[in-house]
């Protein structure tokens, strides 16, 4: 019952707070199975910065990552390796995330790289212009 919340004896009726915690809030889901992926990032010496613990994933084949219009989107997918588990916490199956990059981000130059589950993405940010004063002429 996708969406319901299993009512246990003596177990209140709301979810799993620790599960946020751990897990990212909940993303709004179009289907089951989808979970949010935690990010960390930075604007350092006109690079974007975006890390994100993608642990237990296959970047080869079970990551990608697109730029869109200014939105960088991560998807990821972990697959169950056998069913004969006694007790799990792990969470299979489609984790996705979006981000919108900094104003002239050049995301066509985007770089990424997996090391030790997390997935580092880089973007070349360009400095900003200084203003330039305008001079009001008296006619």
């Amino acid at each position: 019952m996708s969406g319901m919340i299993e009512r246990l004896p003596g177990r209140p009726t709301f979810p799993d707070l620790f599960g946020w915690v751990e897990g990212g809030f909940p993303v709004p889901r179009t289907a089951p199975g989808i979970y949010g992926i935690r990010i960390e990032e930075r604007l350092t010496d006109g690079m974007y910065v975006l890390r994100a613990e993608l642990p237990g994933i296959d970047p080869a084949k079970d990551v990608e990552v697109t730029v869109t219009e200014g939105l960088l989107t991560l998807r990821a997918e972990r697959t169950e390796e056998t069913k004969e588990k006694h007790h799990t916490e792990f969470r299979y199956g489609t984790f996705t995330r979006s981000v919108r990059l900094p104003a002239g981000a050049k995301g066509d130059e985007a770089a990424a790289e997996y090391k030790d589950g997390v997935l580092t993405i880089t973007v070349p940010v360009p400095e900003k212009e200084a203003g330039r004063t305008i001079p009001v002429r008296h006619v």
